[in-house]
């Protein structure tokens, strides 16, 4: 992947306007615009004022779209702003995933500590909020980042771009499900669309049910609970047309049944879902993109970022570590960042007053910002870098793929919804042996220190049909290891199967070795069938990035609370390790 840096030619030119970014300041005396200000509505943020808005959907199905508009308190009518545009399903009246006991109607809080934390409207900033099909204003049924969806954040680019209060210059902001609009606003190639603000997305949807055609427990448990939300009541002070809007499943049944069964679709190469694997409709596109991704997410899981990231050919921003399903501001009740970077806000806010306002930061932030698995930050001009490829020979072995669950297997990893990933319960299991539904595959002991990175990818010939699971293992001298990485795939039929592993970023120290699990799935974490059938695995090759730690550049920040609760949780002793047949050999040049 090439480097992406800060550029005048990829900001445009350069504005000359004030930084409250409003454009004829002269008429500040103007009387303000009609709307509903903090001193009316305690819902209303203050310095903001509120209105509503609808606007058609841009697929002419005559789908109609709910805004909620939050613009600075005081600006006159004609003042336009650049506008920090949401787009999702949890900016319901009553409350983000289910009703939250509001006395009174108002615009969502969901991103209130977005607006307050970076004094948005007194920087001269309009915030929207549009809901999509099927929630909160909205009509039309809900539609998991499909093509109605995908039109419906046209819709909402274009919109922003061309009310008289706007610039034209529109940036996107979420987290999670509203992460995963902005990565289809990039795709979508609109023009007003200048910077992207992604916070643990998503990357391909089909990810987020399916691995490699074998169900997560959530395949049925997430559409149902966005059917819920979608359903979600409206409240008696709501206008008559948001109410009448809100009521479209309750009156169409069929969008809930719709989106039940084609959810419950494996096949990875369908129409369905090839419409919504956001990284392969990445390729080309250019809007400058800043994401958060913990590679040991519990929820929404670094699965084909790095293919998203390859295909994105714009100015790319990173904070990636070892953190869980949560902001890049938020803390601890010991006020500890859980993604263990200080200054998130203020990074966000130089990035869209460069490519929105034209105001070149005084502060360098890395292109990129890495925490390994050591704790340490680094940075880096993109990601993955590597000083290496190696293509490890697995050993070829046999397992029954009876999907009993061996002591070996990580714990349960369940979710409901984008917003709430169950941490698993640490597991009680120590110093037991391998299961005899898997075999290992060890490293020669490293020799320095070195980092596996990127994407790990593993194929094989298989005898039978059945389940495989394949699982990393950082393994200490004495036995004591850390499983780091690990994905599963339904063999259809026998032969050959390849399939990647999550994104990681994993340090191995001098002395420790990988250890290679081929097995029967045995995991919570997946709704597998098993087969019963013996399985033997022939022509195991296992392609690995490796980076060299010592050529680091270090950056602000501290270890990440998640990384130890990780460990704990995914660290056992294993039996019977040996002394190894491939190495991991890193290059001693210090990359370009």
């Amino acid at each position: 992947m090439s480097v992406r840096r800060w550029t005048t030619a990829a900001a445009g030119a350069l504005m000359t306007v004030a930084a409250l970014g409003v454009s004829n300041p002269a008429t500040a005396a103007t009387p303000a615009p009609p709307g509903v200000t903090h001193e009316q509505n305690p819902r209303v943020p203050e310095g903001a004022v509120w209105t509503e808005e609808y606007f058609p959907s841009a697929d002419h199905s005559g789908v109609e779209l709910h805004a909620d508009v939050l613009r600075p308190a005081g600006l006159p009518p004609h003042a336009k702003t650049p506008v920090i545009l949401a787009v999702g399903p949890y900016f319901s009246h009553a409350g983000q995933t289910g009703p939250e006991g509001w006395p009174q109607t108002g615009p969502s809080s969901r991103f209130a500590d977005f607006t307050t934390g970076t004094n948005l409207f007194a920087r001269g900033y309009t915030y929207v909020m549009v809901d999509l099909r099927g929630f909160g204003g909205s009509t039309g049924c809900l539609d998991w980042v499909g093509p109605g969806e995908q039109a419906d954040v046209r819709a909402a680019i274009r919109w922003t771009a061309t009310q008289r209060w706007s610039t034209g210059k529109v940036g996107m902001y979420g987290k999670s499900y509203d992460a995963v609009t902005g990565l289809v606003g990039n795709n979508l190639r609109v023009g007003p669309l200048k910077a992207v603000v992604a916070q643990e997305p998503v990357w391909n949807m089909y990810n987020y049910l399916f691995s490699n055609e074998v169900p997560r427990p959530n395949v049925t448990g997430t559409p149902n609970a966005y059917n819920s939300i979608a359903t979600m009541p409206t409240l008696p002070d709501d206008t008559g047309r948001y109410q009448a809007n809100a009521t479209y499943e309750q009156a169409h049944p069929e969008c809930l049944a719709d989106n039940l069964t084609n959810n419950d679709n494996p096949d990875l190469d369908s129409s369905y879902w090839r419409a919504r694997d956001l990284a392969t409709r990445a390729k080309g596109t250019n809007t400058p993109l800043f994401v958060t991704q913990g590679f040991i997410e519990n929820n929404t899981k670094p699965e084909d970022m790095e293919s998203y990231l390859d295909n994105h050919r714009g100015v790319e921003r990173g904070w990636l570590g070892q953190w869980e399903h949560v902001r890049g501001n938020e803390t601890n009740s010991s006020g500890q960042l859980l993604q263990g970077r200080a200054g998130f806000f203020d990074e966000v806010m130089r990035f869209y007053d460069f490519y929105l306002k034209g105001i070149r930061p005084a502060v360098h932030d890395p292109a990129y910002a890495i925490e390994d698995s050591t704790g340490v930050w680094r940075a880096q001009p993109t990601w993955p870098i590597e000083s290496s490829d190696t293509t490890a020979t697995l050993l070829d072995g046999e397992y029954v793929d009876d999907g009993a669950a061996s002591a070996l297997a990580a714990p349960s990893d369940q979710q409901w919804d984008m917003e709430h990933g169950a941490d698993p319960a640490p597991p009680a299991a120590r110093g037991l042996a391998p299961a005899s539904g898997s075999y290992f595959t060890w490293s020669t002991p490293v020799k320095s220190r070195l980092r596996i990175t990127a994407t790990p990818r593993l194929t094989l010939r298989a005898s039978a049909p059945g389940n495989v699971m394949v699982k990393l293992w950082d393994v200490a001298p004495d036995g004591t290891a850390v499983m780091f990485d690990e994905n599963v795939a339904l063999i259809e039929k026998a032969g050959r199967v390849g399939f990647d592993l999550k994104s990681t970023d994993w340090t191995l120290e001098a002395g420790h070795q990988l250890g290679v699990q081929i097995g029967t799935i045995g995991s919570g974490s997946w709704r597998d069938t098993p087969s019963g059938n013996t399985i033997a695995v022939t022509r195991a090759r296992l392609d690995l990035a490796l980076q060299n730690p010592r050529f680091d550049v270090p950056t602000q920040g501290d270890r990440s609370p998640f990384l130890d609760t990780y460990l704990r949780q995914y660290t056992r002793t294993l039996t019977g390790v040996g002394p190894g047949t491939f190495p991991l050999t890193l290059h001693t040049v210090a990359p370009d």
